[in-house]
């Protein structure tokens, strides 16, 4: 005998979700309130020094004397823009950016991926120790004064690329962040290659790297900003101003303002302050136009790697 089911009575929270219609708690509609005010107050603090330096580097020198440029432009000037980009230099600089960028990125991620794959795999031998060393490295380092003998005496790495992009090729962060990405990479998918006749490395460039764009954008950001922005080791074992990059162009910049404003006065100072910021403004433009890109990349790739299942 076949009884028919009786109709069951429907969850009202599912209907209220699926439509909808979901009554939302007073203390709900307070934190909601809360957090985009804290949201927006973050972004306009985040955002005002960009601005601000976007109108500077648009603004004529008078008016930034006077000290009336804020977030709007006044007296439209792009003469400065001319005169830095008419600086042979400059780029140099810039082209040396671009050039330790590239191949500190290529290195460091080489490093971080291979690294982090291997001490992915719990069957290796060592795995603890070699951990151990990374984190050490967190906590613990040898000093400016034997790092500069290592780099400039022993490596003979003085007014050389490698200098600035070797020393930093290994973020530990980034290590551990993709160590735990490999770590929750199905297994399955590495023992059907390895049956079809892959072998270690086949399985890693083949497989394992595909499908892991999401960290490796995310990974490559992280370094080819940090590279880009930095300005102490070419600083410290640089000479030759041919081999500067623009970060370095850009601290000398900012020193003879300081000295222009110490000898002369703040009107000269404020004066150097539109080169400044017509320079930074061309320094950060390629972070800004690349970002974008990989964007959609960026929070899935840090919270895949951070999240052990």
């Amino acid at each position: 005998m076949v009884t028919e089911a009786l109709p069951q009575k429907p969850d009202i929270a599912h209907v209220r979700r699926e439509t909808g219609i979901i009554r939302e708690s007073l203390g709900y509609r307070v934190f909601r309130v809360v957090n985009a005010i804290a949201l927006v107050l973050v972004c306009a603090v985040t955002l005002y020094p960009f601005i601000n330096l976007v109108a500077k580097a648009f603004s004529s020198e008078g008016y930034i004397a006077a000290g009336e440029v804020n977030l709007i432009p006044r007296g439209f000037n792009i003469d400065t823009f001319r005169v830095v980009m008419s600086d042979e230099m400059f780029w140099t600089n810039y082209g040396n950016t671009f050039l330790y960028t590239i191949v500190g990125t290529i290195i460091a991620m080489a490093i971080t991926t291979t690294y982090a794959y291997a001490l992915s795999k719990p069957y290796l031998k060592g795995r603890t120790f070699f951990v151990g060393i990374a984190v050490f490295t967190m906590f613990f380092g040898g000093g400016l004064i034997p790092n500069y003998i290592l780099i400039a005496n022993y490596l003979g790495w003085r007014n050389s690329i490698w200098a600035v992009v070797v020393p930093g090729a290994l973020s530990v962060f980034n290590l551990l962040v993709m160590k735990s990405f490999f770590e929750n990479f199905p297994e399955e998918l590495e023992e059907a290659a390895a049956i079809d006749g892959l072998t270690t490395y086949g399985i890693f460039f083949r497989i394992v790297l595909p499908l892991s764009k999401a960290v490796l954008a995310t990974m490559t950001l992280f370094y080819a900003v940090s590279i880009w922005n930095s300005w102490f080791s070419a600083f410290l074992f640089m000479d030759d101003k041919s081999l500067f990059p623009v970060t370095i162009y850009l601290r000398n910049l900012i020193a003879a303002a300081t000295g222009a404003q110490e000898a002369v006065g703040d009107e000269a100072a404020q004066i150097a302050s539109n080169i400044q910021a017509v320079t930074m403004l061309l320094t950060v433009l390629p972070i800004i136009c690349f970002y974008p890109f990989i964007q959609r990349y960026f929070v899935s790739g840090v919270m895949l790697g951070s999240v052990k299942g």
